[in-house]
C-alpha cells in the first residue's frame, strides 16, 4: 500500500447519496500519482452521473504521454464535457447535471506539480506550517473572498455560497474560452503536502481547522479521516471528499549526525597497585620518579579531555544559536516562499509567474535570490511590495548569472529594486514605484590589477515603465 497518498469521500449527515468522487493513484514510470475530487451537481443521481463520466475521463487521459500534462488535463476536462453534453442530450432526467473538479498531476522525481481546475473544488499547498489556496472557486462569492472583499467567516455562511458560474457540463463554452479552465504548475519540494477537497470541506472546516487536521497524525489516512470526522462533527451539510498527496523525499539530505561525547575510562587511582606480584627490593629513587612521571601523564590526559569536552560543547552551543538566528532571520511568508522555491527550482531558461498561484502583492521580507546560469521572468504584471519593516533588494541576482529578462513586473517602496553584479539585465514593461534605487549594479575587479574604467549614468523617473 502506497503511504504518500490517500483518498476518502464520506456521505455527510445530510445527504441521503454521495455525488463526490476522486482518484488517487500512481501512473506511468516517472513517479507521477494521479489525484483529482469531482463533485457533482444537478439533481438526485445526475450528479453523481456527471462527476463518474469525469473520473473516467481524466483516468483515460493520464494514461498518454507526460511530456505535455498541462495539455492532457485540459483535453480531459473538455471531453468529460462532451461526454456529459451528450448523456444530458440522451437522457431528460439527467438534463441538469454537471461537475466541478480539480485536477493534479504530481511528478515526485522532479518536484513538480501540475492541476487543472473548473468550479468550487479546492487545492491547497501544506508546506513548513503554512496553508496555501492554489485554486480559485468560480463563483461569485469565491471571488469576493479571494480578492478580500469578503472574510473566511462571512464567505463559509454566505446563502450564495455554492452557486458556481463554471462548471463541466454546463455549455462548449470549454473548448473555445481558454481562460475557462484554470491551471498551473509549482514546485513540490520533499515534505510538501497536497490537499483536494470538495467544498463538503470548506463550508464546514475554516482553514485554521484544517492546518490543525493536517498537523496531526502520523499517516495520511489518519489526517484525511480527521478532516472528514471534523467537518461531521460542524454539520456535515454536504458530502465530503478529501485527497492528500505528499512528497516522500527527506526533506534534508546528508544531514551531519550529531557527535555523541564519548567518556574516556576512569583513570587508575594512584594509590592502587599495578600488579599483586609481591615488590622486589625497592629503588627509592627511581620509584619516586616513576610514580610522579605516571602521575603527571594522567593528570593530563583528563586535562586534554576535558578541554576537548569544553570546547565541543561550547561549539555545538554556537552553531545552535547561529541556526536560530538564521532560521529566524530568512522566515518568509508563505508567499514569499513559494516564489523563492520558484526560482530554485524553475526547469528550462524561462519562468512564467500565474496569478493563480501568486496572490499580487507578494510582501517582500528578505531578498529574493536569482541564481540561475540565464533565466527570462515573465510576471504578467505582478508587484513585489516591501514590507513595512524591510529596507533592503526585492531581488538579488547572483553575479554567476550571464543574462536576466524581467517582463512586466513591479517594484514598490524598496531602497533597492534589483541588486546586480556585473551581469547583463533585460527588463520590459518593468515599474519602481516610491523605490530609492530602482538597479544597484555592483562592480568587482581583482585586486591589483590596474583598471581605467567610464562609468556613465542616466537619470529617469522611477515611476516609469523600464522598456
Amino acid at each position: 500500500m502506497k503511504t504518500h497518498f490517500f483518498g476518502l469521500t464520506d456521505t455527510g449527515k445530510s445527504r441521503g447519496n454521495n455525488e463526490d468522487s476522486f482518484i488517487a493513484e500512481e501512473i506511468g514510470d516517472d513517479q507521477l500519482v494521479l489525484a483529482a475530487v469531482i463533485d457533482g451537481v444537478g439533481g438526485y443521481h445526475g450528479g453523481e452521473v456527471a462527476a463518474a463520466i469525469a473520473r473516467d475521463e481524466f483516468s483515460k487521459q493520464a494514461i498518454k504521454p507526460s511530456s505535455a500534462i498541462i495539455n492532457n488535463m485540459i483535453a480531459a476536462f473538455r471531453q468529460a464535457n462532451k461526454v456529459i453534453l451528450e448523456r444530458k442530450s440522451l437522457e431528460s432526467e439527467h438534463a441538469e447535471m454537471a461537475c466541478v473538479a480539480t485536477l493534479v498531476v504530481a511528478n515526485i522525481e522532479h518536484n513538480q506539480f501540475y492541476y487543472a481546475h473548473v468550479g468550487d473544488t479546492r487545492l491547497y499547498l501544506y508546506r513548513d506550517g503554512s496553508l496555501v489556496k492554489i485554486s480559485k472557486d468560480h463563483s461569485f462569492v469565491g471571488f469576493l473572498e479571494d480578492s478580500g472583499r469578503l472574510d473566511e467567516k462571512a464567505a463559509m455562511i454566505h446563502p450564495k455560497r455554492n452557486e458556481i458560474n463554471k462548471a463541466i457540463g454546463f455549455s462548449d463554452q470549454i473548448d473555445t474560452d481558454e481562460s475557462y479552465i484554470e491551471t498551473g504548475q509549482s514546485p513540490f519540494l520533499p515534505g510538501d503536502l497536497l490537499l483536494l477537497c470538495s467544498d463538503g470541506l470548506t463550508d464546514m472546516v475554516d482553514r485554521d481547522g484544517i492546518i490543525s487536521m493536517l498537523s496531526q497524525g502520523d499517516t495520511l489516512e489518519i489526517k484525511a479521516s480527521n478532516l472528514v470526522n471534523l467537518a461531521n462533527e460542524n454539520g456535515g451539510r454536504d458530502n465530503i471528499t478529501v485527497v492528500l498527496v505528499q512528497n516522500p523525499k527527506k526533506i534534508t539530505e546528508g544531514t551531519p549526525i550529531k557527535q555523541e561525547t564519548i567518556a574516556s575510562p576512569n583513570p587508575v587511582p594512584l594509590e592502587t597497585p599495578l600488579s599483586d606480584t609481591p615488590e622486589r627490593e625497592p629503588r627509592p629513587t627511581r620509584a619516586k620518579h616513576w610514580y610522579g612521571f605516571s602521575a603527571l601523564i594522567i593528570l593530563c590526559v583528563i586535562l586534554l579531555v576535558t578541554t576537548i569536552l569544553l570546547y565541543n560543547r561550547n561549539q555545538s552551543s554556537v552553531s545552535e544559536n547561529v541556526n536560530s538566528l538564521d532560521t529566524a532571520k530568512f522566515h518568509r511568508n508563505s508567499q514569499e516562499q513559494l516564489l523563492q522555491d520558484a526560482f530554485d527550482h524553475a526547469t528550462g531558461d524561462t519562468l512564467v509567474l500565474s496569478d493563480s498561484i501568486f496572490k499580487s502583492p507578494i510582501l517582500i521580507s528578505d531578498t529574493i535570490h536569482i541564481k540561475r546560469d540565464s533565466l527570462f521572468i515573465i510576471a504578467k504584471g505582478m508587484v513585489l511590495q516591501a514590507d513595512s519593516n524591510y529596507r533592503g533588494a526585492a531581488l538579488t541576482i547572483d553575479a554567476k548569472n550571464k543574462i536576466t529578462g524581467i517582463d512586466s513586473l513591479q517594484f514598490k517602496g524598496f531602497s533597492v529594486g534589483i541588486s546586480v553584479s556585473n551581469t547583463q539585465l533585460l527588463l520590459k514593461g518593468v515599474n519602481f514605484i516610491d523605490c530609492s534605487l530602482p538597479v544597484q549594479n555592483n562592480y568587482f575587479f581583482k585586486n591589483q590589477i590596474p583598471i581605467t574604467v567610464d562609468l556613465k549614468t542616466s537619470s529617469g523617473n522611477s515611476s516609469k515603465p523600464a522598456q
